[in-house]
């Protein structure tokens, strides 16, 4: 029997955009499932399970993406992942106003 294969479009809608901290979250979330997840920009794929895979992606604000899963729990993949990119606005207020700024230079 062939693996289920899953997917859904969603929108970035973060004012950061898809920086370490989304990225890092949907790549734990990503290797939590048995089926193979990857994120679709354009021409770009790439593992979902990979925080700097995801980064390479340069999902601005308004990026669109789509999410595809193959394997035994495709669609569950699909929906925790959609999911968690909804959430990442609330990511956004979260964040101090200097979080991720370099320390001063001695």
């Amino acid at each position: 029997m062939p693996a289920a294969k899953a997917s859904r479009n969603v929108v970035i809608a973060n004012t950061q955009g898809m920086h370490l901290r989304p990225a890092g979250a949907l790549a734990k979330l990503a290797s939590q499932f048995k089926s193979h997840v990857e994120l679709i920009c354009n021409l770009d794929r790439v593992d979902a399970s990979s925080p700097m895979m995801l980064m390479s992606l340069g999902a601005a604000q308004g990026t669109k993406l789509t999410i595809e899963a193959i394997g035994e729990d495709a669609a569950e993949a699909v929906d925790a992942l959609a999911e968690l990119v909804d959430s990442f606005t609330e990511m956004d207020a979260e964040l101090s106003p200097d979080e991720g700024a370099l320390p001063p230079a001695d």
